[in-house]
């Protein structure tokens, strides 16, 4: 099966608010608003790519938090197999998160 341009985009926002459960342990604050998600590709069949990183490359969670992810997303109906890459480049700064964590965590004021 082939899904539409609407339906890939429908699945990118179930994607993004799956990602928006997942927290670094260390951080009150959800990884994509941490910005350690990357990029998010959906192709036409439901296979996903996830390009992600941590906070650092030795972060407790660096096996755990991937495969959370990974299986998370997978639970998601339309979306069949998923592919996740787990990069250190670039390398996450505090400048990667959005404004939002940036307040959460009292950088932004």
């Amino acid at each position: 099966m082939s899904y539409t341009d609407e339906q890939i985009a429908n699945i990118g926002d179930r994607i993004i608010e799956v990602l928006k459960t997942i927290y670094d342990p260390e951080i009150p604050v959800d990884i994509y608003e941490l910005g350690l998600v990357y990029d998010v590709q959906i192709s036409e069949d439901g296979n996903v790519k996830i390009i992600m990183t941590l906070t650092t490359p030795n972060c407790p969670v660096a096996e755990s938090l991937p495969t959370e992810v990974k299986e998370k997303i997978g639970d998601i109906d339309e979306v069949k197999e998923v592919d996740l890459e787990l990069t250190f480049e670039p390398a996450w700064n505090k400048d990667m998160m959005s404004e939002e964590a940036k307040f959460e965590l009292g950088i932004l004021f």
